[in-house]
């Protein structure tokens, strides 16, 4: 059966859109994901089901998520190799020593018209960055939250995205690895 990595969005901030871990967690495996494994509150879900496509994975999820807390999250699924494939490629091993330096967005389709010009003007003199497929790498040593490029990198990439540092990134992968 397929391991699948699901990256929630938008849930457990600011006393909104709370869910649970741990029921979660059970809800999931009352519903056809098994081997279900969480990552810290902000919704990182490592988890077996038998669907072929991730698309499928993640509307199954957003479905039950819907129903049983009254919203429905964005879930971006990628596969196990997906992500020991965009970790393999980070563009930016120098950061890997300060892991959250290191972001990595994750989108479920390639951007056709990224304005990679708008985040080269926005990025500080220290901030790289790297769009590859569906992954956009932003290495970032003085902080994300002081980034100006940080927070356009959705608008400037024109799709839905969701990011991870690479602490989380790491600790997620050996989650699907520990299967």
């Amino acid at each position: 059966m397929p391991t699948y990595i699901a990256l929630l969005r938008g849930i457990n901030v600011g006393g909104k859109h709370i869910v649970p871990m741990k029921e979660l967690r059970e809800l999931l495996q009352k519903n056809g994901f098994s081997a279900v494994r969480t990552y810290i509150q902000s919704g990182n879900v490592v988890c077996d089901h038998p669907a072929a496509e991730p698309r499928e994975v993640g509307a199954q999820m957003g479905k039950l998520i819907e129903t049983r807390f009254g919203f429905l999250p964005r879930v971006m699924v990628l596969t196990r190799q997906t992500l020991l494939t965009a970790m393999a490629e980070n563009p930016f091993p120098e950061g890997e020593g300060d892991p959250k330096s290191i972001h990595l967005y994750f989108m479920d389709e390639k951007p056709a018209g990224a304005d990679l010009d708008l985040l080269e003007n926005l990025k500080a003199d220290s901030e790289k960055f790297r769009l590859k497929e569906k992954v956009f790498y932003l290495y970032a040593p003085e902080g994300i939250g002081r980034s100006r490029l940080a927070e356009k990198v959705e608008r400037a990439l024109g799709v839905p995205a969701t990011a991870r540092n690479w602490r989380s990134v790491g600790r997620i992968a050996g989650l699907a690895e520990s299967q």
